[in-house]
């Protein structure tokens, strides 16, 4: 394992033979994204309930999808990559990772002839990402959670799974959705502090209390009677107050321009959608109005379909198989739309009823010992009571 040490000079990694350029180093970032301090931390954005409703759709749909390998190896590991969790999880945490900070790291554990053993799903904190000389590739310094492997430099990029969303230097690193939402997360900030502050100089008494026929009180006397009024309200058990005609009590009401305030502070929701690329309806919003619920679907099949690709590609590029994937799971639970089609090309005569009744078996929509349908004949003539013939 090559030794490097760093020139801070021109923050270059250098050994003997070799130079590589960090891709972490702040100087590098600072040349590739000159908005690097609008960083948003996915800690700070998974407390904002519609970031975290798009990023658990999005991530549990992707993991639902079904990835298929042309090679039994390459299909034994994407089923089972890790032995911490089952699969599912796994994979959820890889792309809930990606969808926020536009990359996903997992270590390849292989033997010595290569075959993957296991994958270890690593933090983008735990991963420094280095360019060699020349741009020839790209190595890894891995920081394990585990003290017995602690530190790996140098590490090939054959070792690890690298997933990337948009980047900015050649498709090196990937760059986070959340950088976009910066002002929109801001603005969400202040508008719910600006809500709370109408809500709280708007309801900051329940009402006013009125002495009448001339009453002179002082101030301390007005502050008693205030607290009797109010035991006298928790006394009743909600029932009625009973007052004399020398008071009258008038209940206030929340400020009509305070109530429009409060229904604008979801309008963040649509930024967020935007931003991954779904409709808005998915983070509870009423959407277009005009968009059927087919073409809301087929809206969010084509934002899934964008985020499986740059999963697809990296595989097919680790694994030497060819890699493909169905999201027909995701956005087609029950299988109930896929029948449907396959009933309609049935109909139009594209397919036979038998294959449609096979690609529906394979799709789990029909169990694979389904028993073959009987064809009822009925005979020419005769009246109603003539008995049916069965082949």
């Amino acid at each position: 394992m090559p030794i490097f040490k760093r020139n801070p000079i021109n923050n270059k990694v250098i050994d003997r033979n070799r130079e590589v350029f960090s891709l972490n180093d702040d100087g590098f970032v600072d040349y590739l994204n000159q908005y690097h301090d609008h960083y948003v931390s996915a800690e700070v954005a998974l407390h904002n309930s519609d970031i975290y409703s798009v990023i658990f759709q999005l991530s549990g749909d992707l993991a639902s999808s079904k990835i298929f390998a042309d090679a039994q190896r390459a299909q034994g590991i994407l089923n089972n990559p890790t032995d911490a969790t089952n699969s599912h999880a796994f994979w959820q945490a890889m792309y809930s990772q990606l969808l926020l900070s536009g990359e996903a790291f997992a270590y390849r554990w292989r033997n010595i002839n290569g075959t993957d053993l296991k994958w270890e799903y690593l933090r983008p904190s735990q991963v420094s990402t280095f360019l060699l000389d020349g741009g020839s590739g790209l190595i890894y310094t891995v920081s394990f959670d585990e003290p017995e492997f602690g530190v790996k430099q140098a590490v090939p990029a054959s070792d690890m799974i690298h997933i990337r969303l948009l980047s900015k230097n050649g498709g090196k690193t990937g760059i986070s959705p959340l950088l976009a939402l910066h002002s929109e997360l801001n603005i969400k900030k202040s508008s719910n502090q600006l809500t709370l502050d109408a809500l709280g100089q708007s309801i900051i008494s329940p009402g006013v209390l009125s002495i009448k026929k001339g009453g002179l009180l002082d101030a301390k006397k007005k502050a008693n009677r205030s607290k009797e009024f109010v035991n006298q309200i928790r006394s009743s058990n909600n029932g009625p107050i009973v007052l004399d005609d020398l008071e009258e009590y008038t209940p206030l009401e929340i400020k009509s321009n305070v109530a429009q305030l409060l229904s604008q502070t979801d309008w963040t929701g649509k930024q967020i959608a935007k931003v991954y690329g779904i409709p808005d309806s998915y983070v509870n919003g009423q959407g277009d109005q005009q968009s059927s619920i087919d073409q809301i679907k087929g809206m969010y099949a084509n934002a899934l379909n964008r985020y499986m690709n740059s999963v697809i590609s990296e595989l097919n590029n680790k694994l030497n198989a060819d890699i493909r994937a169905d999201i027909r799971p995701a956005i087609d639970p029950l299988g109930d739309n896929y029948a449907t089609n396959l009933s309609k090309l049935a109909k139009n005569g594209t397919i036979a009823s038998n294959q449609a009744v096979w690609m529906l078996q394979k799709a789990g929509y029909f169990p694979e010992d389904m028993p073959e349908a009987k064809v009822v004949v009925k005979p020419k003539g005769g009246d109603n009571n003539d008995k049916e013939d069965f082949d």
